[in-house]
């Protein structure tokens, strides 16, 4: 029967040949049992790659439901579902491992009688988020009562018998659609009755609280790209989330910058950017699992609740799949002088005079007529640039812009996507300062009722000067990311032990650094400082690397001298300086070489004196460049004798550099009381 063609008869015997593998290896797994403990992981990876790719799905046939769509696809792989999902769902354990840092910073101001704390976990699927808390909570102690809503009955009884495993009773499986799930329905009052909800919703404003409490912490790991109707449940969250409380999700995403133009309110843009062969591929892939990718699910949980941290990242592993994470609370701010729910009103007054320090301005009720008077006259009040953002999403509204929901309000207001501030390159110039603050503290003589606005640079010189306790200080900076660096270092300093702080900013190196940002420091920093940090943890972490102090704009200027030591043949001159006892033995070490190859003409002309050199490594802008000129040919009497400027850069700059290291040589020892230079040097600092 068959042809005679020779090579038609092959292509139809291979195919015959693969259609029987297939029904044999169709037939196979099939009669696999989903209760199977520990399946091999080429095993699970067959299973997994069967149901989803090659199974017959009954759940899409006419007048089927949400829960018969989902036994169909999760039937047959339910047993297998951890070990097929480590790779594929990034970001869990960070979720998790950040909405635990937020309930552990929490839980420090709360009452020490805190009568009980719930956890809903929405599309837990088979537990595994629960049990992984673990590695940041005690669970069974920490949480009066957790309960696990999924739609899927045959992943909720693989996570019925891993918590029989773990004996944790205080975790409760509710086979349920989350649309309907409600607290009440489960939780007991002080009468052992279960409760019924006594207030109802207030509109925007309004203060729903059930006799039982409402959930600490709600979350979903690739859950909500799961559920059709995930404006209902999204709305459900809200009823159901405490006004303290914290929301986490994680999950895949696409998204075109065009989505995200003019929001204020998303806790940060970068990286969020999907281009459109992504977009186009990865919802046509994940749309063949019921997963729907579209852009509307994230937007609405934006819009519905307040972005604490938002994180974007992609799943290289897997071929770059789009992932975030998100943390979330109820849009209604907490004030940060009071501990119990604000007005946005008032909250956003208070933060607008604290950000701006002007007499126009005044908190709300305050009580000094004066201050009425003046805030009431003409011209109109000088506000913030928070202000503005805060009254146009309320106007609108929309969620406060993410900076009003941190824990600490050392951050203020601003837009990243301004020109101004994306000139940078998403990357700081300075990881540490130049400037001595002993010169500073012996002129200024700050008090405290002193208020400073100083220029941010590496954050160094503001710490210095917030130890002389004065009432406030401005830390400004063009460039967003050395606000990120000095939020780090206020963070380590509020969050972190010594031992943790020396690493990080006595040696710029620590290889743990990624788990203490998640676990430590992601409640004292801002999203924008969060996002920046986490996808530059290798700076800290990175073997290859020198650690913080040569990164940045600088380390070109950095690499470039240490590299100019070893050609020129300095380096063991250069160690010998950095170690040198006494300032006589220091100056002998400069004189004798060091001096005269580091500031000859030649070598300045070549490099200092190259303005691209200027900006690029040493981060000075034109202007002060000219202002060196300026005060060289005003000193040397060039000025006005039509003396080409270019003509004198070289000489100028030449003479500022021997101003500037001779006396720094003959006058501090390195070693003991120049740490700037000891820093430069060394790429880190000494113990002393």
């Amino acid at each position: 029967m068959l042809p005679r063609d020779p090579h038609l008869q092959i292509i139809i015997a291979a195919a015959l040949l693969a259609l029987l593998v297939f029904a044999i290896f169709a037939i196979a797994l099939s009669r696999w049992k989903s209760d199977d403990e520990s399946p091999h992981t080429l095993y699970s990876y067959l299973r997994f790659f069967y149901a989803s790719f090659l199974k017959p799905h009954t759940g899409d046939r006419p007048g089927g439901s949400q829960q018969d769509a989902l036994e169909s696809f999760y039937k047959a792989q339910a047993g297998v579902y951890d070990t097929t999902r480590k790779r594929l769902l990034r970001g869990r354990e960070d979720m998790l491992g950040l909405v635990a840092a937020q309930l552990k910073f929490k839980a420090k101001n709360e009452d020490p009688n805190h009568p009980r704390r719930i956890w809903v976990d929405i599309g837990g699927g088979t537990g595994y988020n629960i049990e992984a808390m673990s590695n940041y909570l005690p669970v069974a102690e920490f949480f009066s009562s957790i309960y696990l809503v999924d739609l899927s009955p045959s992943l909720c009884e693989i996570a019925r018998r891993r918590f029989v495993r773990l004996g944790w009773t205080n975790v409760k499986v509710i086979c349920q659609d989350a649309r309907s799930f409600r607290l009440e329905d489960h939780e007991i009052d002080s009468s052992n009755r279960k409760a019924t909800r006594t207030s109802k919703s207030t509109g925007y404003f309004g203060n729903e609280v059930a006799p039982v409490g409402k959930a600490d912490l709600l979350t979903l790991s690739y859950s909500l790209s799961m559920i059709p109707d995930y404006y209902s449940v999204v709305d459900a969250m809200s009823s159901l989330l405490s006004p303290f409380g914290i929301l986490g999700v994680t999950d895949f995403y696409v998204q075109s910058r065009v989505d995200l133009a003019g929001r204020n309110y998303t806790g940060g843009v970068f990286n969020r950017h999907v281009n459109w062969l992504g977009r186009v591929f990865w919802r046509a892939w994940f749309e063949i699992d019921r997963v729907g990718l579209e852009p509307g699910r994230r937007d609405y949980l934006e819009y519905r609740f307040g972005t604490i941290l938002s994180v974007d990242d992609r799943n290289y592993r897997m071929g770059g799949i789009p992932y975030y994470i998100w943390l979330g609370c109820q849009r209604k701010p907490v004030s940060p002088f009071t501990s119990s729910p604000d007005y946005p009103n008032e909250v956003i007054e208070r933060l607008d005079a604290v950000a701006t320090e002007s007499p126009y301005l005044s908190p709300v009720n305050h009580t000094n007529a004066l201050s009425r008077v003046v805030s009431s006259s003409t011209p109109p009040e000088i506000r913030s640039k928070a202000f503005n953002a805060a009254i146009l999403n309320l106007t609108a509204n929309l969620p406060l812009p993410s900076f009003f929901y941190q824990n600490h309000h050392w951050r203020i207001h601003y837009d990243e996507q301004l020109a101004k501030h994306t000139q940078f390159k998403n990357e700081y110039i300075y990881a540490f300062t130049w400037e001595d603050p002993r010169v500073d503290q012996r002129i200024l003589e700050l008090g405290s009722d002193d208020v400073v606005l100083a220029v941010t640079s590496a954050g160094d010189n503001i710490l210095a000067y917030a130890l002389e306790g004065p009432k406030r200080i401005h830390a400004v900076d063009l460039n967003p990311a050395q606000n990120h660096l000095l939020e780090l270092k206020v963070a380590a300093f509020t969050a972190l032990g010594y031992a943790d702080v020396w690493k990080l900013f006595g040696e710029g190196k620590h290889a743990g650094f990624r788990d203490l940002l998640v676990s430590k420091l992601s409640p004292h920093m801002s999203s924008r400082a969060f996002q920046y940090w986490l996808d530059n943890a290798s700076v800290f972490t990175s073997r290859k690397g020198s650690g913080l102090y040569e990164t940045g704009g600088s380390r070109y200027a950095i690499k470039l001298v240490k590299w100019l030591f070893g050609s020129l043949g300095l380096s063991a001159e250069i160690q010998k300086l950095c170690r040198a006892k006494t300032l006589n033995e220091q100056r002998e070490v400069w004189h004798n070489k060091i001096r005269k190859v580091l500031l000859s003409r030649v070598l300045s002309w070549l490099v200092v004196g190259n303005k691209t050199f200027l900006w690029k490594a040493l981060g000075v802008p034109e202007e002060q460049a000219n202002m060196i000129q300026k005060d060289y040919s005003e000193q040397d009497g060039l000025a006005g004798t039509g003396s080409i400027k270019s003509d004198i850069t070289g000489q100028a700059i030449w003479e500022y550099l021997v101003n500037t290291l001779d006396p720094t040589v003959e006058n501090t020892l390195l070693s003991e009381d120049n740490y700037f230079y000891l820093l430069c040097l060394q790429g880190k600092y000494s113990r002393r």
